[in-house]
């Protein structure tokens, strides 16, 4: 059974064109909880996807201010993990956990 805390740390894939590339060499890129680390990471893909993951980065994206009519705002601030799966494995992000 898949521990319920897998759900919180791993939230959304990241889908852009950097990560679309990224996939080729077998590395999935998600959005994660601020306060997960990677080996918390790496335990959830492996627990929710069912494949074994052989390395975890992460970065922080401090988030930017923006005007919108005349209005200064900030994005939220995003931790993003980029997670190498191991040879013959892959994830696919367009379908729903």
């Amino acid at each position: 059974m898949t521990d319920l805390r897998h759900y919180d740390v791993i939230l959304s894939p990241s889908i852009t064109e950097k990560s679309t590339i990224a996939s080729e060499q077998s590395k999935v890129v998600f959005n994660v909880a601020k306060g997960a680390t990677k080996p918390e990471i790496k335990a959830a893909v492996e627990a929710l996807f069912g494949v074994k993951v052989t390395a975890v980065n992460t970065l922080l994206r401090k988030g930017k201010t923006k005007r919108f009519r005349g209005f200064t705002g900030t994005q939220k601030d995003v931790k993003k993990a980029v997670v190498t799966l191991a040879d013959g494995q892959s994830i696919d992000v367009s379908t729903g956990v």
